[in-house]
């Protein structure tokens, strides 16, 4: 399905406030702590330009926000595609391992963020708004998911990508 936030837009909505109650979540426990990035500890090299790197000095790693939003949609997205969910959480999970590739976070930031996440979740679980959000996002998957004629052009490539081990 080529879900974007046009065709797709209670899915939207719903990740939308996903990514901002984890965002919230993620900024207050960053700016409680205010641990400093490892470039800023120990000389290294990271996978970013100049202007890149610059930007994240004013932002502390702890825990890391790329985690925490990856996954929180990895979440949310395994709740509504559960056949699929070994697959989301493994991308969710090494997009926030990336990060640690990059050098811009150490591996607590990361496993903190993963941690946020689920406490963000869970929270949301309790609210009455977020399960109506997650069903309307369901319904309009399964209207999508009936019109449906064949996979987006891209999507056995992507497969054939996925099925080989990184290590």
């Amino acid at each position: 399905m080529d879900l974007t936030p046009a065709s797709a837009p209670k899915l939207a909505h719903l990740l939308s406030r996903g990514d901002s109650d984890a965002n919230a979540a993620s900024n207050t426990i960053k700016f409680r702590y205010r641990h400093k990035r490892p470039f800023q500890l120990v000389q290294g090299d990271v996978c970013l330009p100049p202007e890149g790197k610059l930007a994240l000095e004013k932002s502390p790693d702890y825990p890391s926000g790329h985690s925490t939003l990856s996954w929180e949609t990895g979440l949310i997205l395994a709740q509504l595609f559960p056949q699929l969910a070994d697959d989301i959480l493994a991308r969710a999970r090494a997009f926030g391992q990336s990060r640690v590739v990059f050098g811009v976070h150490d591996l607590s930031a990361v496993e903190a963020g993963w941690m946020t996440a689920s406490a963000v979740l869970a929270m949301q679980q309790s609210s009455s708004a977020f399960h109506s959000d997650l069903d309307a996002a369901r319904g309009e998957i399964a209207t999508l998911r009936s019109a449906l004629i064949s996979k987006p052009h891209g999507c056995d490539i992507e497969a054939q990508t996925l099925a080989k081990s990184p290590y």
